[in-house]
């Protein structure tokens, strides 16, 4: 059984306290708590990622959530580019509602933003790209109705300093979604500017990072790597352009 199936049964000794926990357990209707029994090292390894992945899920559609809200009103733009991301999951349906589910509860949870993020990071601060892949997508949220608020703006600046996100990533990911000009630079994290070696460099590391079977050893859901797959062919894509204007 994955952990979609645990976390629905009550079964998944989960170590999401706080927000996560709070919007799970209202979701589902059952309560979600630490089991101090249930920790440390006699937890088995396919537990621990278990819990991993579906602590990132709750995480994903609650941030989502309160990103779509933070200019005061979630817009069908918005809602679409939800929908849009949650069809490359390929997830079956029952899954796909239960992101729906925990996207509505989040709007009217309490918890902020702020507070969804620092749980996140928590999860995944020794994997930089997950948290990078995901200020990526918040970005294209925000973009939905083709302009940036000030609201919007705030809350990216704020996950961006949680995140430990540096300058240079923040304003490549704003350049990328709201300036189409040197789009596939962007896409590289770099600018006209860089040189052949840089950008050869950076491409390396890219496809690094964002190879799927990377994603997939960082604990991400399996279900996640069709969105791995659709970033990697990205990076590849905007080299190839690149590599063909410059001839090198």
């Amino acid at each position: 059984m994955g952990w979609f199936g645990k976390l629905t049964l009550g079964t998944l000794g989960l170590f999401m306290g706080g927000p996560l926990g709070a919007i799970a357990g209202a979701v589902l209707g059952h309560h979600l708590f630490d089991r101090e029994d249930y920790s440390g090292d006699r937890r088995l390894w396919s537990e621990q990622r278990d819990e991993a992945q579906a602590a990132y899920f709750v995480c994903l559609f609650s941030i989502l959530s309160k990103m779509a809200k933070a200019d005061g009103v979630v817009t069908r733009e918005e809602i679409n580019t939800v929908d849009q991301f949650l069809s490359t999951l390929k997830l079956p349906e029952q899954e796909k509602q239960f992101a729906r589910n925990i996207f509505n509860e989040a709007k009217k949870s309490p918890y902020t933003i702020d507070d969804f993020a620092a749980q996140l990071y928590h999860m995944n601060q020794g994997h930089p790209t997950v948290l990078v892949s995901f200020m990526d997508l918040l970005f294209k949220l925000a973009s939905a109705d083709g302009k940036l608020h000030k609201a919007e703006e705030a809350s990216l600046y704020r996950l961006k300093q949680i995140f430990r996100i540096s300058d240079a990533q923040f304003d490549n990911l704003r350049s990328l979604h709201f300036k189409q000009n040197d789009i596939h630079y962007s896409t590289l994290n770099c600018t006209k500017d860089s040189t052949d070696d840089e950008i050869k460099a950076n491409y390396r590391k890219l496809v690094k990072e964002y190879h799927p079977d990377m994603i997939i050893s960082q604990g991400m859901p399996e279900e996640f790597v069709e969105a791995a797959t659709k970033k990697f062919q990205e990076i590849q894509a905007a080299y190839e352009k690149v590599r063909n204007e410059r001839v090198f």
